[in-house]
């Protein structure tokens, strides 16, 4: 736990150093550029969604015991069996198996810990990647402006999960809902039209960029990918 806390406390002094580069340098491009990098990151989270909603979970690992498991998942007998059926696969499949898993339970997200909505994309892009623009600012002179857009884009991406969470969630911290008043992240009722269908709207941030993802998802449906056979683990 010390651990986790000390590198996401990194992370969040990274944020707040790169925004002095913003401050140091202003000008009318900053908010363009800022709303730019939030939709990226918006049609980051879209996209990732979609792949990972439709990607087939490792055939011949039982995964469909837990998920279809009628059962209490707090009981000793599901432990046990998630313990095994998780040693079976690797982290990214488990990413894989987490994202089926969310379609039928989807209020569990909103139960997780901030680290483990986040953990996995601080450590290995959003970290790294935030760092290196703090590095690029004390080498060159980095305009403020593709600073606000790309902090706005770290930001975006590394909480992507948490909106996600929030939107699977009755009561949230303030500026989830500060967000959502300035209509920077999405309402739950619009959230709601992905999980009636999931054929849509698989952006999960602010949902600016879904219009483009429902068309490339219908391009792809059309050409015969993202068959609905990916949505459920089999034996």
């Amino acid at each position: 736990m010390l651990k986790q806390r000390i590198i996401l406390a990194i992370f969040l002094a990274s944020l707040a150093a790169n925004a002095v580069g913003v401050l140091a340098d202003p000008g009318w491009l900053c908010l363009p550029a800022a709303l730019l990098g939030w939709y990226v990151a918006d049609l980051m989270s879209g996209l990732v969604h979609m792949y990972m909603d439709y990607r087939p979970c490792p055939p011949g690992k039982q995964l469909n015991d837990m998920f279809f498991y009628a059962g209490s998942r707090e009981s000793a007998e599901y432990l046990a069996l998630a313990r095994d059926r998780l040693a079976r696969i690797n982290a990214f499949e488990r990413l894989v198996y987490d994202f089926k898993n969310h379609h039928p339970r989807p209020d569990a997200l909103g139960r997780r810990s901030l680290w483990r909505l986040i953990g996995s994309t601080v450590i290995v892009a959003t970290l790294p990647l935030s760092l290196l623009l703090l590095a690029a600012q004390l080498v060159w002179s980095v305009p403020g402006w593709v600073v606000a857009g790309v902090l706005a884009l770290l930001t975006g991406g590394a909480f992507a999960q948490f909106f996600h969470g929030s939107l699977h969630r009755a009561h949230n911290p303030w500026i989830v809902e500060m967000l959502r008043g300035a209509r920077l992240l999405m309402t739950p009722a619009a959230h709601q039209l992905h999980h009636d269908t999931l054929q849509r709207d698989f952006a999960t941030n602010c949902g600016w960029s879904n219009p483009l993802i429902n068309r490339l998802f219908a391009a792809l449906r059309a050409r015969g990918y993202l068959g609905d056979a990916g949505l459920e683990p089999s034996s």
